[in-house]
Formats: C-alpha cells, structure tokens, sequence
C-alpha cells in the first residue's frame, strides 16, 4: 500500500513536469523559491547536504512543505531527467495532491513525512 502510494507521487511529479509545473534541480529551485512560485520542494535522500543546505538557506522562515523522496536517480526519473537533487513543484493543485499522497507514505519506502 505504501509502495503504491510513492509510486503515485512519482505519476503525479511526472505529470506535473509534462504540465510545466516543475523547477527541477537545485538552481531551478531556488529561483522558485525566490520568486514565490515554489508550492512543495521534493529532496533526494542521497542529496549533497551542501546542496539541500543551499535550498534550506533559500527557504528562509518561507513555509514551504518539503519532504526526502527516494534517492537522486528516482527523483530525476520521475520527470523524465538526469539524476535530481531537488524538484519544486510550482502548481498549488498537483502540489496538494502530491502532498496528500505522500502523507499516507513513511520511511520504508525512501520517503520521509511531509514538513513546512
């Protein structure tokens, strides 16, 4: 159940892409960040802590849910990239479907629970 769950957030987050509604990679997200367009912010578990540092730094006392979604290579799969750092998803409607998905997920699957 939980698997399938995850594998639904990784449907929803290549569907968000095939929307424009992505800022894939750790630059992509800042920028998002910075211009208020970052809805959610997805993080690979096996990021650079000097690159989930910088989006942290970025964030600020921005309340922003985040959440670690399996590793680099799965996060870039998902919309169709290279391995991903981090992915901000820019739509407020696939941002709180993928939130809502992920919040019935937990650590056995790579995914950690939905923070602001």
């Amino acid at each position: 159940m939980k698997e399938s769950r995850t594998r639904s957030a990784h449907r929803l987050l290549g569907l968000a892409r095939r929307a424009g509604a992505v800022a894939p990679g750790t630059d992509a997200v800042r920028r998002a960040i910075r211009e208020g367009e970052a809805q959610l912010i997805l993080m690979a578990g096996d990021a650079s802590g000097v690159q989930l540092e910088k989006i942290r730094t970025t964030l600020n006392d921005r309340s922003i849910p985040q959440v670690i979604l399996g590793d680099r290579s799965t996060l870039g799969a998902a919309v169709g990239l290279a391995p991903l750092a981090a992915v901000a998803v820019t739509s407020r409607s696939l941002a709180d479907r993928l939130v809502a998905e992920l919040e019935g997920a937990d650590d056995e699957d790579g995914t950690d629970a939905v923070e602001a």
